[in-house]
């Protein structure tokens, strides 16, 4: 079958035949508010709009099930460009768009592909947008690989919910892929537990030890993270290592595998120097599948209402077979975006600032990078401890970092975590332990 004859299909008259049969006339599971027939039909087809966030692996699927599905108005948003190496599982591009726009060429083929679909498309970052622009929205779905865009989408959704308009309230379905393990989640902000309260699910990121790869290597990783972390600033200087750059990736390859020849060490690959320095986790076309799809089904029941949508999480493991299951996951009270409370942390009398810092990206439930500190005190006055900017207040407050966390606050007083990444602050309650 050519180009042309694959587009007659899709357009064919009877396309959406299967789905009709579901919105035609109630069933089993179909929500009391289902109302069948021409008006759930017009308002997924003319009305219903959605934002897909992420066009890569796992966005392709889901931009392509959503036009399939009967989704017309859909919008996509990616940051990233083409790059050969995503041809191989992102089905909407072709070796000519290398180097483009993700979200402009997935846009322009899905609508070739399915007549009627009008995909907008944004080549940028989702923290380019305010919350009028999210709020136009019926339902978002984030195809992302990125825990910080989570979260940050996550916590603009929340801010955004009005009690008073229950229009504010967007549904958020997130899907991730691990090599041939994914998720797809249903989050109603304010509602259901929000991503921040699941922090703690997360793998841990790997970190090797920093006199290790100094001194004695054993694994391929370790010349590599020792060519990036240690090699690359002795020798570049000030230089930012672009790690989509495919000189400083053969610098990197190079460098490590001298240094994997000096200790006996081998395996030091070009494909295993983009892992570790991208930290990129092998991508399953199969896996994005199914999560896609899983993801696309739960905004069809939320558009409809024809059938119950997730409550909350769906897991997909393929690693020995196929096996699913899906959970509930709690609230946490004292969630930072939607929890409203305070976090108690426990703090060792002898921490220093940085030794704080430290413990805020360890912490499970916390994970903040690059963070700001300032001291509440009891009898309300502010102190700043660390700011990571202006350049003028970060060199001002810079000594603070050797200080103790003892000599800002006491126990029982507060510290205010703020990080431009995620918009939100964190209210710690200090207990010195």
């Amino acid at each position: 079958m050519n180009e042309n004859e694959q587009t007659r299909f899709i357009d064919w008259p009877g396309r959406y035949y299967h789905i009709d049969q579901v919105l035609n006339k109630p069933g089993p599971r179909t929500d009391e508010n289902f109302n069948a027939g021409d008006a759930v039909k017009d308002f997924l087809r003319n009305q219903c709009k959605i934002l897909v966030i992420g066009a890569g692996g796992l966005g392709c699927e889901i931009l392509a099930d959503l036009a399939l599905t009967g989704f017309k108005d859909i919008h996509v948003i990616d940051m990233d460009t083409i790059d050969i190496s995503n041809l191989n599982r992102q089905f909407l591009f072709r070796q000519k768009d290398v180097g483009k726009s993700k979200a402009i060429v997935a846009a322009e083929f899905v609508m070739k592909r399915v007549p009627g679909v009008k995909v907008t498309p944004y080549f940028g970052k989702i923290q380019d947008k305010d919350e009028s622009y999210y709020m136009q929205f019926h339902i978002i779905i984030c195809g992302l690989d990125s825990v910080e865009a989570r979260r940050w989408i996550n916590a603009t959704l929340v801010n955004m919910v009005d009690e008073e308009n229950p229009e504010s309230l967007k549904p958020l379905i997130d899907g991730g892929t691990e090599g041939f393990r994914g998720q797809a989640r249903v989050i109603l902000p304010t509602v259901t537990s929000c991503y921040e309260c699941s922090l703690d699910l997360l793998s841990k990121p790997t970190a090797f030890p920093i006199c290790t790869i100094a001194n004695t290597p054993r694994l391929p990783e370790h010349c590599i993270e020792w060519a990036s972390v240690l090699e690359w600033p002795h020798t570049q200087g000030d230089k930012k290592m672009d790690t989509d750059d495919p000189e400083h990736i053969g610098w990197l390859y190079d460098t490590a595998l001298a240094r994997a020849k000096e200790f006996e060490i081998e395996g030091v690959t070009w494909s295993l120097t983009q892992g570790v320095v991208k930290n990129i986790i092998p991508a399953i076309a199969s896996t994005n599948a199914i999560i896609a799809a899983s993801c696309c089904n739960e905004a069809f029941k939320i558009a409809t209402s024809s059938s119950s949508y997730l409550d909350n999480y769906f897991m997909y493991i393929g690693t020995d077979g196929v096996y699913s299951y899906t959970f509930k996951h709690e609230q946490r009270e004292d969630c930072p975006v939607c929890g409203g409370r305070s976090v108690l942390f426990e703090v060792d009398k002898e921490w220093t600032v940085n030794d704080l810092i430290d413990a805020l990206l360890e912490r499970p439930d916390i994970q903040v990078k690059k963070p700001s500190l300032a001291a509440i005190r009891k009898d309300g006055s502010t102190v700043n401890m660390y700011l990571q900017g202006p350049k003028s207040l970060e060199e001002a407050t810079r000594p603070n970092l050797e200080k103790k966390v003892s000599d800002f606050v006491g126990d029982g007083e507060g510290i205010i975590v703020t990080a431009t990444s995620l918009p939100l602050s964190l209210d710690l309650v200090i207990k010195y332990i």
